[in-house]
């Protein structure tokens, strides 16, 4: 195991690369505010190299980047790092040679955003439900986007341990008449049916499409966006169908990895749509379906549940752990490269 570095090398680039976007922000020393940069769109630069120094821009030496430490979305596995839903891949040595780094760290993009979870306080998150969260109790954070997120935060022996994955991929059965219904009319990802396929920006769609398919008419919404806004607009029977089983079908994950992580500490949903559509997740689907764990819903009904609102959650993560290494156990063997 590669311990937590207990000093990072400042300058540090952060970044947090999904499949659409690419954010960045500069931190100069351990005292300095973070500086955020402006949203990079990745489909506008060949190499994720090239979108990095349109972030570090043409600053002198003293403020260029020693560190870059930077979540993809995706496993973190070898020296070169195929980006999951983009088409960069990251490689560490190649980072170092271009901008004479000492240092690279690839973490997962919801790990990053776990370790914003314990920084958050009440202004960073708006509460769905009754739960109440435990100081120390474990975390898990679930972002639906281009693709569906999560991560979990662990505390133990006085620091927090967050435990990356791709639990969005994992499978997704109907449970209800309704959703046997809908299934055999679901467009399959992968040759399967994912959590994914439906609880993400495409699968809003996918969704939409099947109740459609279902009901026997005719799609009439092109984009989740507009599926997002007629279903909040309440003027689309299909498009508010589909905000309540997105809202359904994602408490049911929520839930589920809240189960298995004990999640005394909170779950946290992560991400623009969940921003977005804040209205059909507070509206009492997504809790119900969070809390329907019988026989142990009275351990669900515990557990606090929340919309991270606060800005560039896992670049915030990524400034605590430069700042303050030795709070975390971040696991860096075949993820920390030196120069």
């Amino acid at each position: 195991m590669a311990a937590s570095p207990e000093r990072i090398a400042f300058p540090v680039l952060s970044g947090d690369i999904g499949g659409t976007n690419a954010r960045f922000a500069l931190i100069q020393d351990e005292d300095a505010a973070i500086e955020r940069i402006p949203t990079l769109a990745t489909a506008d630069y060949a190499t994720i190299e090239d979108a990095m120094a349109a972030a570090i821009g043409d600053r002198p030496e003293a403020e260029r980047p020693k560190t870059a430490i930077l979540a993809l979305a995706g496993p973190i596995t070898g020296d070169r790092v195929q980006i999951t839903n983009n088409h960069w891949a990251a490689e560490p040595k190649t980072m170092i040679e271009r901008f004479g780094l000492s240092d690279v760290i690839l973490l997962n993009d919801f790990e990053a955003l776990s370790l914003s979870l314990p920084g958050l306080g009440e202004d960073g998150v708006d509460p769905i439900g009754d739960g109440i969260a435990t100081p120390h109790g474990a975390r898990v954070v679930v972002g639906p986007g281009t693709g569906l997120g999560a991560g979990a935060l662990i505390h133990s022996r006085g620091r927090w341990v967050p435990i990356p994955g791709e639990g969005g991929h994992v499978d997704l059965g109907p449970v209800s008449p309704r959703d046997f219904e809908i299934w055999p009319h679901v467009e399959q990802t992968f040759g399967r049916m994912s959590t994914e396929t439906l609880v993400c920006g495409s699968g809003m769609l996918r969704l939409y499409k099947a109740i459609c398919a279902a009901n026997s008419v005719e799609p009439t919404l092109a984009n989740e966006a507009d599926v997002a806004a007629r279903g909040l607009a309440g003027d689309d029977p299909a498009a508010v169908e589909t905000l309540q089983l997105f809202a359904t079908y994602l408490g049911r994950f929520a839930g589920d990895l809240a189960l298995i992580f004990s999640a005394y500490g909170g779950v946290y949903l992560a991400g623009g749509i969940s921003t977005r559509i804040a209205p059909a997740l507070k509206s009492g689907a997504f809790r119900e379906a969070f809390v329907a764990k019988q026989p142990h819903r009275h351990l669900v009904e515990r557990m606090a549940t929340a919309i991270i609102v606060k800005p560039d959650p896992a670049l915030a993560g990524i400034d605590h752990f430069a700042r303050r290494p030795t709070e975390f156990g971040v696991e860096l063997e075949g993820r920390w490269w030196q120069g």
